[in-house]
């Protein structure tokens, strides 16, 4: 994967999880913009993962992650987008799917359900495979609604 900036997005319940992810990106420097929330205080998940999405349309951003508390929230709303693959991951082998077969653009993982070592290997996996396309992009293309 190529990355340009990574945007991150969460919501209070993915704010300890994104504090670990920026260290993570720091310490393998790639370069990240974060799109909040900024603490543990309450917000709507929505609010977040959408301004990360437009940042991923526009190719502000390139790869995303966000971050709720199950990962579902944060999902549905990303998946909302039609330039947006996101992809819920609790485990690295579903990050190495997500990116091998459906060229998922946002990782999303769940801040309450997964520790730092995780997530870490987690992103291991994501920011390392490559789409394998063939069969799975004829599939990558038959997602966005045509309207």
């Amino acid at each position: 994967m190529e990355i340009k900036t990574v945007g991150i997005a969460c919501d209070h319940a993915g704010y300890a999880l994104k504090k670990y992810v920026i260290q993570y990106l720091e310490e393998h420097g790639y370069p990240y913009k974060d799109y909040g929330t900024w603490s543990d205080a309450s917000v709507d998940y929505p609010d977040y993962g959408h301004a990360l999405a437009e940042g991923i349309e526009s190719g502000e951003v390139y790869p995303g992650i966000g971050i709720c508390g199950s990962g579902e929230g944060i999902s549905i709303t990303l998946n909302k987008h039609q330039g947006v693959r996101a992809g819920l991951c609790w485990m690295p082998e579903i990050a190495h799917l997500i990116r091998q077969h459906n060229d998922a653009n946002v990782l999303v993982m769940p801040g309450r359900f997964i520790d730092n070592k995780t997530a870490g290997k987690i992103m291991d996996e994501f920011f390392t495979t490559t789409f394998e396309g063939g069969r799975h992009q004829r599939r990558i293309e038959k997602i966005p609604v045509q309207g």
